[in-house]
Order: C-alpha cells, then structure tokens, then sequence
C-alpha cells in the first residue's frame, strides 16, 4: 500500500522550494519540526539522466530523519522521466512528485514545469512514463490554469492518470505570486475529484501562514492535507507549533549555516544563506544591525562569531 493511505489526515507537509528547502535546511527542519512529509527541491530528470548529474544528485540527498520524502523531478521528455523514476527508487525515496507548476522561463522552454498545462497529452505521457519506472507513488504539483483557471479542463485531465496526490497551488502562472492564493479553487478541486470517483489526495498550497491556517482552509475546502511554503522561512519550528526564543532562533541559525557549509559548501554559493538571514533576523531591538553584519560574512565561523557577540551584548 503507498504510504499516503497510511497517513493520518489531514497532511501537513513541506513545499519544495528551490535553494530553500535544501538538504541543509531540510535536516534543521526535521530535528526541529518535522513535517508528515518532505519534498525535496525540483530537480531535472532530464540532468539526472546525463553524465554531470553528479552535482543534481546533492539535490537528492537526504536522512532517515526526513521520511517519508518524495524526489521531486520536472521534464517534458516520457523517456527521461521513466530514468529518473528508477534512480529516485533506487536511491530509496518514498515517492515521486512531478513538477508541472513551476513558473521559471527556463524550465518552462523546456516545456516543462507550467509549460505542461498547455500540453495535457504530453503531461500525462509524463506520468505514464513515471509509473513505467517505479513502483512508486507518483502525484503532481500543479497550478489552477495558465494564462486563465482551466481546472475544468486541466484537472480531470490529470486525476484520469490515478496519481496519489495532487496539489493545487491556487493561482494561475500568470498571476505568480502577485495576487492572493484563491482558495475557492481548490474546494473546485476537491469537487471535480469526488464526481469522478478518484482516490487521489488533493492538497492545496498558497498563502498558508501557520498550521492553524492550515486547518482552516482544510475545514472550508474539503482538502486532504495542505503543503506549506514560505511560512518555512527562518522557522524551522513551524510544524510543531512552537515559537522559539530569540536565542534558540539565532542558535538555530548558526547550525543551519554549519550544516550548509558541511553539506553543500563546495556545491552551492554561500549567498544563498542571505536569503536564510532576512527571515531569521527581524522582529526584535537591534535585528537590522545585526542583519547587515551577517550579509557580510564569509563563512559558518564569521557568523557564529558575530551571533555570539550579538548574544553576548543582548544578554
């Protein structure tokens, strides 16, 4: 039985968000707030099926501690999908999510990502082609419509493939983020699956800020579960509720830029933690010093350094 008919709802579980929810982060967050289950960042079947996938594959690394956690892949190509299918099996994931939301020029021009809504028939060659390469739950990720809301169209299209779980970012691609998540789109959703008698898990994704928002939209949507994104941002306690004091906030920051540099320091640029920083660092006396100071450092030992003297002068 896939494991998402084993778990209890509803399902709160982690957005994938590109170098955000890395492996770094992704390990802070499982110590501290675990999630019902973790995606991994999207990564390109079409780059794991070529001889430089070396660097993709830290895309895909994880912990025992993240389970369940599902590969997400994107690609137009059936063939590709079907690869990296069988290598994210045998890398021992727990499922596979299909990106076919994601609004990025470059993914889209590979007719991927949000580029699939335009296409149904090719999108659902993709998911066949998935299921050919594991055995794997497979579910998608997908927005409401393109240039307009097409679930009418767009959604059946997709639940006609029995994937596991679909989740319903509530907004068109071309409305991005710049526009409040419409909820009422996803109370559609869960309508369209019903009426068709499918036992997909629909989950809806956009504006969430809490767990307890969370439950809220569930009880007015009919939703199965909710994926959180942003509200992951300096808040590694976010789905155990807990709000930390200012001094476990920036401790907790050091070990996440440690884990960073141990785990993707000679991978990925240290200025992706900056992005970490904003949100760690404000609220409180003295947060927009201390924010520029750590823009400015170099490495895990600088910003330890100016944490602990920051500490060390709020004491």
């Amino acid at each position: 039985m896939s494991f998402w008919r084993q778990l209890k709802k509803p399902v709160m579980v982690l957005a994938p968000m590109a170098d955000v929810t890395d492996t770094a982060f992704r390990r802070i967050i499982a110590k501290y707030g675990k999630p019902d289950v973790t995606w991994t960042e999207f990564v390109s079947a079409d780059g794991l099926c070529s001889p430089g996938r070396e660097i993709l594959l830290h895309d895909l690394k994880y912990t025992e501690a993240e389970r369940p956690i599902v590969a997400q892949l994107f690609t137009s190509h059936p063939e590709k999908m079907e690869q990296a299918a069988a290598l994210a099996e045998k890398l021992g994931f727990d499922g596979i999510d299909i990106n076919m939301g994601c609004p990025d020029r470059s993914i889209e021009k590979q007719g991927a990502g949000a580029a699939m809504i335009k296409n149904p028939a090719q999108a659902k060659e993709v998911i066949r082609a998935a299921k050919r390469g594991t055995k794997l739950p497979i579910s998608v990720k997908t927005r409401v419509g393109y240039n307009k809301v097409e679930l009418e169209e767009w959604l059946p299209a997709l639940l006609e493939e029995d994937i596991a779980v679909l989740t319903v970012h509530a907004r068109t691609r071309k409305e991005m983020s710049a526009v409040p998540a419409r909820w009422e789109h996803v109370k559609r959703a869960v309508e369209i699956r019903d009426a068709m008698g499918k036992e997909t898990l629909i989950f809806g994704n956009g504006d969430v800020t809490d767990l307890a928002d969370a439950r809220k939209k569930i009880s007015e949507t009919g939703a199965d579960g909710v994926m959180l994104g942003r509200a992951i941002f300096g808040n590694p306690w976010l789905f155990a509720e807990k709000i930390p004091s200012l001094e476990e906030k920036l401790r907790v920051m050091v070990e996440h830029t440690k884990a960073f540099e141990d785990l993707l320091g000679g991978v990925k640029s240290f200025s992706i933690m900056k992005k970490h920083y904003k949100a760690y660092v404000n609220g409180f006396d003295g947060a927009k010093e201390l924010r520029v100071e750590l823009m400015e450092a170099k490495d895990a030992a600088e910003v330890a350094a100016i944490t602990e003297r920051f500490l060390k002068s709020d004491a």
